[in-house]
């Protein structure tokens, strides 16, 4: 396993109807590094974003999906999500602010 530290395990924010309906419950959904665990990805997001405070972290792993160009198939590459519960005292996440 590779040396990961904090700002290599979130690769960006997931921007979807689903995951923005999650924000009033203080769930936010990241796409992370396909080798990070769960305690990682709880130390990198309390890191990031000073003040909050993580209850819990989901994650699940996304395969690749089957592309075709031509006769040549291929798949696309493989992702992890995470999705982050925080806590009731904790601060929201910016970078998700007036979206």
């Amino acid at each position: 396993m590779a040396d990961l530290k904090y700002y290599d395990i979130i690769d960006k924010p997931v921007i979807t109807e689903k995951s923005m309906s999650g924000m009033e419950f203080k769930k936010y959904t990241f796409y992370v590094h396909t080798e990070a665990t769960k305690t990682q990805i709880k130390e990198a997001v309390e890191k990031m974003f000073p003040g909050t405070k993580v209850a819990k972290v989901n994650t699940m792993n996304l395969d690749g999906k089957k592309r075709r160009r031509g006769m040549v198939t291929g798949k696309t590459a493989k992702r992890k999500k995470a999705i982050v519960q925080l806590t009731e005292d904790s601060a929201d996440i910016e970078i998700f602010e007036g979206l």
